[in-house]
């Protein structure tokens, strides 16, 4: 098969271990910076250039697309989907994933467990949203935060307050969410691929910290997680329409909650704590599934 991988740096633990267990079966495998991508949009016959020459002849892509980049790397993608072309993740699946306002609420249509989230626009309404979730402590998160930026506690109404008017006088989107005290700074990355979780680990936030994030510091351990939090994961995925993800759980009091379904969830952290390979389970994933127009969307939506 010949593979492409979309990512910006080829030197990425992630990009590399794809890259490593591709050639190890046998595929031929190409990095492709999706932002030096260029598209034939006009055409009857769409095309995407690359170097001065059309990139064509691929079986498969597995997008790994930063968020700050989403909007110009699902059109890249979408391309490639009415080539058809095999997305190990489409399109519109991962535009779903990184709003995380639409991801929640379809997420709370199906049933699944979620921290009690609050979302206004008005400055008028701040008080009743704060009692919306439970009243101080909250966390309040941007709609476009990653790895833990954007994230931020408030231990005192006072202090919410302030962040939201804060986040409110920078006009950004952001959503207010109770504080799971009693998962103790630790979630739970499971590990999706198909509709199986295939590793988990629970990740530990260094002293005086609350976010859990390995790029913030925190520490990771392989953990068996439990029925329900399997199931939880593998439905969360399905529910996004992605066939790889990292689903983070919290252990709350009243059972597993969602805070984050990732699209394009990093292999160094999960590798090294479940010392399994990721990425081999990637590959066979797609050597089940890719066939040439096997894709639901075909660059629609």
């Amino acid at each position: 098969m010949k593979i492409g991988i979309l990512s910006r740096n080829r030197k990425l633990y992630s990009t590399t271990r794809l890259v490593q267990a591709a050639q190890k079966r046998g595929h031929q495998v190409r990095v492709i910076n999706h932002l030096r991508c260029y598209m034939n949009i006009a055409s009857f016959k769409p095309s995407i250039q690359y170097d001065g020459k059309q990139l064509e002849g691929f079986d498969a892509i597995i997008p790994r697309i930063g968020a700050s980049v989403t909007f110009y790397g699902t059109a890249v993608v979408r391309q490639f989907e009415m080539m058809g072309t095999f997305s190990l993740n489409e399109s519109v699946a991962i535009s779903r994933s990184r709003d995380k306002l639409r991801s929640l609420q379809l997420l709370s249509r199906k049933g699944i467990g979620l921290p009690v989230t609050g979302f206004a626009h008005s400055p008028d309404d701040t008080e009743d949203l704060l009692n919306l979730v439970g009243g101080a402590p909250v966390v309040v998160k941007l709609l476009e935060g990653t790895q833990g930026k954007g994230v931020v506690l408030a231990e005192t109404r006072n202090a919410a307050e302030s962040v939201v008017e804060a986040f409110r006088g920078l006009n950004a989107n952001f959503l207010v969410q109770e504080f799971v005290k009693e998962a103790r700074g630790s979630d739970i990355r499971c590990f999706v691929i198909g509709e199986k979780v295939v590793a988990s680990m629970m990740r530990q936030a260094e002293e005086g910290e609350f976010r859990s994030n390995l790029h913030r510091g925190g520490t990771a351990k392989l953990i068996k997680i439990s029925p329900e939090e399997r199931s939880t994961a593998v439905r969360s995925a399905k529910i996004m329409g992605l066939n790889v993800a990292g689903v983070d759980i919290l252990r709350s009091n009243h059972g597993p909650v969602v805070v984050e379904v990732n699209s394009s969830p990093g292999l160094e952290g999960i590798e090294a704590a479940t010392g399994k390979d990721v990425a081999g389970m990637i590959i066979d994933y797609i050597e089940r599934h890719a066939k040439s127009g096997k894709t639901k969307t075909k660059g629609r939506g």
